[in-house]
Protein backbone atom coordinates (compact mmCIF):
# COMPACT_ATOMS: atom_id res chain seq x y z
CA UNK A 1 0.00 0.00 0.00
CA UNK A 2 1.29 3.42 -0.92
CA UNK A 3 0.70 6.77 0.77
CA UNK A 4 2.52 10.06 0.42
CA UNK A 5 5.29 10.13 3.01
CA UNK A 6 7.14 13.40 2.52
CA UNK A 7 7.12 16.39 0.22
CA UNK A 8 10.53 17.94 -0.42
CA UNK A 9 10.78 21.70 -0.88
CA UNK A 10 13.94 23.37 -2.23
CA UNK A 11 15.09 26.40 -0.22
CA UNK A 12 18.22 28.53 -0.29
CA UNK A 13 18.40 29.32 3.44
CA UNK A 14 17.46 26.49 5.80
CA UNK A 15 17.40 28.64 8.97
CA UNK A 16 15.23 31.44 7.57
CA UNK A 17 12.92 28.99 5.78
CA UNK A 18 12.58 26.80 8.89
CA UNK A 19 11.53 29.83 10.92
CA UNK A 20 9.08 30.88 8.17
CA UNK A 21 7.42 27.46 7.83
CA UNK A 22 7.09 27.12 11.61
CA UNK A 23 5.65 30.63 12.01
CA UNK A 24 3.27 30.76 9.05
CA UNK A 25 2.28 27.13 8.37
CA UNK A 26 2.41 25.85 11.94
CA UNK A 27 4.96 23.20 10.91
CA UNK A 28 6.59 21.31 13.77
CA UNK A 29 10.22 20.25 13.51
CA UNK A 30 10.90 16.52 13.56
CA UNK A 31 14.64 16.75 13.01
CA UNK A 32 17.22 18.75 11.12
CA UNK A 33 20.53 18.02 9.47
CA UNK A 34 23.25 20.09 7.83
CA UNK A 35 21.38 20.74 4.59
CA UNK A 36 17.76 20.18 5.56
CA UNK A 37 14.96 19.94 8.07
CA UNK A 38 11.93 17.68 8.39
CA UNK A 39 8.51 18.72 9.67
CA UNK A 40 5.03 17.46 10.40
CA UNK A 41 1.88 19.53 10.24
CA UNK A 42 -0.75 19.63 13.01
CA UNK A 43 -3.15 17.59 10.81
CA UNK A 44 -2.52 14.78 8.34
CA UNK A 45 0.34 12.34 8.01
CA UNK A 46 2.33 13.77 5.11
CA UNK A 47 5.63 15.26 6.19
CA UNK A 48 7.47 18.24 4.73
CA UNK A 49 11.21 18.47 4.25
CA UNK A 50 13.17 21.58 3.38
CA UNK A 51 16.30 20.80 1.37
CA UNK A 52 19.06 23.36 0.84
CA UNK A 53 19.76 24.24 -2.79
CA UNK A 54 22.18 26.76 -4.26
CA UNK A 55 19.54 28.60 -6.27
CA UNK A 56 15.71 28.55 -6.38
CA UNK A 57 14.22 25.54 -8.17
CA UNK A 58 10.83 25.24 -9.90
CA UNK A 59 8.06 23.80 -7.73
CA UNK A 60 5.34 24.14 -10.35
CA UNK A 61 4.61 22.93 -13.85
CA UNK A 62 3.12 24.60 -16.92
CA UNK A 63 -0.33 23.41 -17.93
CA UNK A 64 -0.81 25.46 -21.07
CA UNK A 65 0.66 28.75 -22.23
CA UNK A 66 1.45 30.72 -19.09
CA UNK A 67 -0.99 28.81 -16.86
CA UNK A 68 0.96 27.12 -14.05
CA UNK A 69 0.06 24.67 -11.32
CA UNK A 70 1.88 23.89 -8.08
CA UNK A 71 2.70 20.25 -7.36
CA UNK A 72 0.62 20.11 -4.19
CA UNK A 73 -1.74 22.17 -2.07
CA UNK A 74 -2.61 22.76 1.55
CA UNK A 75 -6.17 22.20 2.79
CA UNK A 76 -7.49 24.63 5.42
CA UNK A 77 -10.74 25.00 7.34
CA UNK A 78 -11.05 28.79 7.05
CA UNK A 79 -9.53 30.02 3.82
CA UNK A 80 -10.51 33.65 4.37
CA UNK A 81 -8.74 33.75 7.76
CA UNK A 82 -5.58 32.14 6.36
CA UNK A 83 -5.57 34.52 3.39
CA UNK A 84 -5.94 37.53 5.70
CA UNK A 85 -3.22 36.24 8.05
CA UNK A 86 -0.82 35.86 5.12
CA UNK A 87 -1.67 39.33 3.81
CA UNK A 88 -1.24 40.84 7.30
CA UNK A 89 2.27 39.33 7.38
CA UNK A 90 3.24 40.59 3.91
CA UNK A 91 3.25 37.10 2.36
CA UNK A 92 2.68 37.36 -1.37
CA UNK A 93 -0.67 35.80 -2.29
CA UNK A 94 -3.09 35.77 -5.15
CA UNK A 95 -6.71 36.72 -4.60
CA UNK A 96 -9.13 34.05 -3.40
CA UNK A 97 -10.75 32.46 -6.43
CA UNK A 98 -13.75 30.15 -6.74
CA UNK A 99 -13.82 27.07 -8.97
CA UNK A 100 -17.14 25.26 -8.81
CA UNK A 101 -17.60 26.09 -5.14
CA UNK A 102 -14.02 25.28 -4.18
CA UNK A 103 -12.18 28.37 -3.00
CA UNK A 104 -8.43 28.61 -3.46
CA UNK A 105 -5.49 30.98 -3.61
CA UNK A 106 -1.75 30.71 -4.11
CA UNK A 107 1.00 31.96 -1.83
CA UNK A 108 4.77 32.09 -2.10
CA UNK A 109 7.47 31.22 0.43
CA UNK A 110 10.79 33.07 0.91
CA UNK A 111 12.28 31.44 -2.21
CA UNK A 112 9.21 32.21 -4.32
CA UNK A 113 8.00 28.60 -4.20
CA UNK A 114 4.30 28.70 -5.09
CA UNK A 115 1.75 26.71 -3.11
CA UNK A 116 -2.02 26.54 -3.32
CA UNK A 117 -4.41 26.73 -0.40
CA UNK A 118 -7.86 25.22 -0.84
CA UNK A 119 -10.98 24.72 1.19
CA UNK A 120 -12.78 21.46 0.62
CA UNK A 121 -16.30 21.38 -0.80
CA UNK A 122 -18.18 18.80 1.27
CA UNK A 123 -20.08 17.26 -1.65
CA UNK A 124 -16.98 16.97 -3.85
CA UNK A 125 -15.70 13.44 -4.48
CA UNK A 126 -12.24 14.84 -3.64
CA UNK A 127 -13.22 15.99 -0.12
CA UNK A 128 -11.07 14.15 2.42
CA UNK A 129 -14.12 12.62 4.14
CA UNK A 130 -15.36 11.22 0.82
CA UNK A 131 -11.92 9.88 -0.07
CA UNK A 132 -11.71 8.26 3.38
CA UNK A 133 -15.07 6.53 2.73
CA UNK A 134 -13.75 5.20 -0.58
CA UNK A 135 -10.60 3.94 1.15
CA UNK A 136 -12.68 2.17 3.81
CA UNK A 137 -14.90 0.66 1.09
CA UNK A 138 -11.80 -0.60 -0.72
CA UNK A 139 -10.54 -2.28 2.48
CA UNK A 140 -13.80 -4.13 3.01
CA UNK A 141 -14.07 -5.23 -0.63
CA UNK A 142 -10.74 -7.09 -0.58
Amino acid sequence: MFKVGSIFIPVTDIKKSTDWYVKFLGAKIIDSWEDGAGFYLPAGTTQLALVKVESPQPTEFIIKGEQKNSYFNFVVDDIEAVHQQFRNNDIVTTEIDDFGGMKFFDFFDLDGNPFSVVDEVSDSPFHSDNVRKMQERDKTNK
